[in-house]
């Protein structure tokens, strides 16, 4: 498992808007897409300047095609990568303020610590 490729892909879409929706409508297309195509891209460099070797294994892939916080959490995906990410795709769907991140505390409420290592 690469925690580091899953924090990676959550860090990168939650700055890009165009890429938060198209997650939010299309997350089997999204992770597949990004995985093939910006997966192995070096952050901050040129684009030829690339890795060859990263990619998801089976669980992360189906935890983010699925919007899956539990597992992603599980899987030790950085809480704060993963909430605000969801909370720019999901927080529209509630109608009270916070209404998303009380949600989101609540399905998470039965972890107990130790929390799942989220070193990269």
């Amino acid at each position: 498992m690469s925690r580091y490729l899953v924090d990676k892909f959550l860090f990168t879409v939650d700055r890009d808007p165009a890429l938060v929706e198209r997650y939010r409508e299309d997350p089997v297309g999204t992770v597949a897409w990004w995985e093939a195509e910006e997966a192995n891209r070096l952050l901050s460099c040129i684009a030829d300047e690339r890795s060859t070797w990263l990619a998801f294994d089976g669980a992360e892939r189906a935890a983010l095609a699925g919007h899956d916080d539990r597992a992603l959490f599980a899987l030790g995906a950085h809480p704060f990568l993963t909430l605000t990410l969801f909370v720019a795709m999901f927080e529209r769907d509630h109608d009270e303020p916070l209404g998303f991140q009380r949600e989101y505390a609540q399905r998470l409420a039965d972890f107990s610590l130790p929390y799942p290592d989220i070193a990269t």
